[in-house]
């Protein structure tokens, strides 16, 4: 359940809940909605409630069984704020990321109202763990909002699908912007021009920018250059506390 990953912002991937359920327009074309539905119908045990949300405890502890340090990207198959995902599940899922030290955990949500809402059942709040909302459009920056609300010492943005511009991004207090198009056969467009604004305040505000991918049918062939350079950049102030 968990793997080398080809997401480029991350290097492994660990799922203790699979499956989710649309919030927003940014889920329309959920890619681990499709993935969700060929496990089913290839027979994966894990993916039996295709994409229902479903907990998995049986791998809560696989962290702790790699000794060498990694970036993990938790429930890259799911929420793990999920209504359907129970306060002590979510506890345990943290209890391991406090227990596993050595790695960096980057949880990414959704729904940032719920994550208020848990911030204090969930303290003290792990330096290892990153916590990031996605944002694919203006109507839902109120989500950066709630991310400042939380204790969590690295924050960061996955503002991936974008699907509309985003001109007055107020990062203070973000720690990390990571930006990409929509990929698979029903993408959307994300113009160059949304792109390069948010790399303008990024710049502007001193936050790292992470260019995902342009997105596309083909995400290899559109690739992720823009303006000619890669940019990879990430909180190094979180990564010198845990280097990978």
């Amino acid at each position: 359940m968990a793997a080398n990953s080809r997401i480029e912002w991350t290097e492994a991937t660990w799922n203790p809940v699979t499956g989710c359920s649309k919030v927003s327009p940014g889920c329309k074309n959920c890619y681990a909605e499709r993935i969700a539905i060929r496990l089913n119908a290839m027979g994966q045990e894990r993916y039996r409630n295709g994409f229902q949300v479903t907990e998995q405890p049986d791998i809560l502890d696989l962290p702790l069984r790699w000794k060498q340090p990694r970036l993990i990207f938790v429930n890259s198959m799911s929420d793990l704020f999920h209504e359907n995902i129970s306060l002590t599940y979510i506890q345990s899922v943290f209890t391991t990321m406090r227990i596993a030290r050595q790695h960096v955990f980057q949880v990414l949500t959704k729904r940032a109202d719920r994550l208020v809402e848990l911030n204090n059942a969930l303290c003290p709040w792990p330096s290892n763990v990153w916590i990031g909302a996605s944002v694919e459009s203006e109507e839902y920056t109120w989500r950066i909002d709630r991310l400042r609300q939380t204790s969590a010492l690295t924050r960061f943005l996955s503002l991936e699908p974008l699907l509309g511009s985003l001109q007055n991004l107020d990062l203070n207090g973000i720690h990390w912007v990571v930006v990409g198009g929509e990929s698979g056969p029903r993408s959307r467009e994300m113009k160059k021009e949304w792109v390069t604004d948010i790399k303008r305040q990024c710049d502007e505000a001193n936050v790292p920018f992470f260019f995902k991918q342009w997105g596309g049918i083909n995400k290899k062939r559109t690739g992720r250059v823009l303006n000619g350079k890669t940019y990879n950049d990430m909180p190094s102030r979180a990564l010198s506390l845990y280097p990978v």
